[in-house]
């Protein structure tokens, strides 16, 4: 299956910018309602994923966290090699494997470009709807064998 089908577009999706400051970024955050936010760089390939928790935990370690929010770019707080992302032609297998410990899984091209996100939610909905429609054509199946045994 094309992980495509899956995609919620960079267009439709809040992301932070690695240069912007902790306030910036906090501003978006809390607009977008979400606790965390794909980190792009201004030539829009993916860098990371910030949560509130990193916003939290920098400002309580920061000597004055006021100053702070207006200094430091969120390009300082990020953690490495979390909320890994998917390459666009990836397997479904490799999605799952992202998704069960994400909630959101960020997609990439070639040239590591953002393109958006999978969320977990969306796969969830993706294979109940599987199931629903597998379910359906069995109960057909059945329907039609039963009318077979009639005649």
């Amino acid at each position: 299956m094309n992980l495509l089908f899956l995609l919620k577009p960079k267009n439709t999706v809040d992301y932070i910018l690695e240069e912007d400051t902790l306030r910036e970024a906090l501003g978006k955050l809390r607009t977008s309602g979400f606790t965390a936010a794909p980190v792009i760089s201004k030539e829009g390939k993916y860098v990371g994923t910030v949560t509130e928790g990193d916003f939290l935990w920098y400002l309580q370690d920061a000597a004055t966290p006021e100053k702070v929010k207006d200094e430091v770019l969120v390009r300082d707080i990020l953690r490495k090699d979390w909320n890994q992302p998917v390459h666009v032609s990836e397997t479904m297998e490799q999605l799952l494997e992202l998704v069960l410990n994400q909630n959101f899984v960020p997609v990439i091209d070639d040239r590591n470009f953002f393109v958006g996100i999978i969320t977990r939610q969306s796969v969830i909905r993706h294979f109940i709807d599987r199931i629903l429609k597998l379910k359906h054509q069995v109960k057909e199946q059945d329907g039609e064998k039963q009318e077979g045994e009639k005649e």
